[in-house]
């Protein structure tokens, strides 16, 4: 497969975009060509010393050069390689021997891969750091938990924070594993039978390059591999896509909770001065669809025809540069975004307060049952106080102690206990170093 760049400048981190680049791409082929080239002599299949001898010349590959030749050849391998020839004159003949063009392809992919996952990996150990960091501050700040929307029990902001630390933490132990993976390349010749090359030669290549051999290679490297690798980028956006929707929830008018910062001379609206959006937020759960994206055509590309054609090559040349730098930007967003997140306790306090001590509904219904009384009747009882104070009607804990069949079964002085917030939140510092430490 060939590498170009369709990546937006804007989605795109430098180091991304330098490690898709063009040359980067020709002096990955070249670093591949030199490692197979010795293991090569070690074989005595080569006169010994040309790989040193090709390196001591420092040929500067020309990429127009290259773009100029293929403009004839047809043939992107081929153009590399006569112009490499062109650049080191006639010792650049043993380069290629017994080769086929994916054993340069796809060996190179898998460094390149390599290295864009590590970079992943280094931003992805940033945003857990500002995770890690905020939940600990905020973790025994009390907010109300909802379950589909609504109030439910009550959690803490930290706590909410060690979740979304947890679940992205999954998704960086999946990418490590898919680093393995994908770090596989092949020097098997034209359908991975090594006719003219041999499993020494190989095994030799790939580790001066640091890549394992493809179990069975056929012509390429197998495109499950890939699959894997773009799947386990999705899970991490989606990953950041749940958190920026929660951001995004939290900073509603109506909620007010926390909110992205607002930097001095930050224009929310070209319209209306007043506005302060997600706007960070926002651009994160759209970004997570463009790397979700990938996973369907990336399964595409694993039925190839027999033992290879290039219907996957088309796909990947676009989505592996442009899926890794956008998930890398999301990454860098989502790291600046916690870090400066700020969070609003009185906010947090009065979306609690409204609701009315309601989330204590569940321990009285259990207060109940442990007295003898059937489940459902329990639930009834404590269902129909819950719901007179839904309609306003009044205070939650006053119709639970005045309420009959409820206190011929538990004192009111238990019964009030049972609205401890406290209580409620005991084991919470517990759960959220278990997160952080997991």
């Amino acid at each position: 497969m060939v590498f170009g760049r369709g990546m937006i400048a804007r989605y795109t981190p430098a180091v991304f975009a330098e490690l898709w680049s063009e040359r980067r791409k020709y002096e990955t082929w070249l670093l591949v060509e030199l490692a197979a080239c010795e293991a090569m002599e070690q074989a005595k299949l080569v006169p010994s010393g040309t790989a040193s001898s090709l390196r001591a010349k420092n040929v500067a590959l020309d990429v127009e050069r290259i773009s100029a030749i293929e403009r004839t050849t047809k043939h992107d391998v081929i153009a590399f390689l006569t112009h490499v020839e062109e650049l080191a004159g006639p010792p650049a003949r043993w380069l290629h021997r017994g080769m086929t063009s994916s054993d340069v392809l796809d060996t190179s992919f898998a460094l390149l891969l390599a290295h864009a996952t590590d970079l992943l990996l280094e931003r992805g150990t940033g945003l857990l750091g500002a995770l890690a960091k905020r939940a600990r501050e905020t973790a025994k700040i009390p907010m109300i938990g909802r379950s589909h929307g609504i109030f439910a029990e009550p959690v803490t902001f930290g706590l909410a924070l060690a979740s979304h630390y947890a679940e992205i933490n999954r998704g960086i132990v999946n990418l490590k594993n898919a680093r393995t993976t994908i770090a596989v390349g092949k020097i098997a010749g034209a359908v991975g039978t090594y006719a003219h090359l041999s499993p020494e030669i190989e095994a030799n290549t790939l580790g001066l390059l640091g890549l394992a051999p493809e179990t069975v290679s056929t012509q390429i490297v197998a495109r499950d591999r890939h699959a894997t690798w773009f799947s386990a980028l999705a899970l991490v956006a989606a990953g950041i896509e749940r958190l920026a929707t929660n951001v995004r929830h939290w900073q509603r008018s109506e909620v007010r909770e926390a909110e992205e910062a607002f930097t001095v001379g930050q224009k929310g609206s070209s319209a209306m001065p007043h506005k302060r959006n997600p706007v960070l937020s926002e651009n994160l759960c759209g970004l997570a669809r463009v790397v979700r994206a990938a996973v369907t055509p990336a399964l595409e590309n694993v039925a190839l025809w027999h033992e290879r054609d290039i219907s996957h090559s088309s796909v990947e040349r676009m989505l592996a540069p442009d899926v890794s730098a956008t998930l890398g930007f999301m990454l860098e967003r989502a790291t600046s975004l916690i870090e400066a997140l700020v969070v609003y306790p009185d906010g947090l306090q009065k979306n609690l307060d409204s609701a009315a001590e309601l989330y204590c509904s569940e321990g009285i219904m259990l207060a109940l049952v442990e007295t003898g009384m059937p489940r459902q009747e329990a639930y009834v009882l404590v269902q129909r106080n819950a719901m007179r104070t839904w309609r306003g009607e009044g205070s939650f804990q006053e119709f639970i102690v005045a309420d009959v069949d409820i206190a011929s079964r538990v004192d009111s002085a238990a019964l009030r206990s049972l609205f401890n917030i406290d209580h409620m939140l005991r084991h919470v510092p517990s759960i959220v170093e278990r997160a952080l430490t997991f």
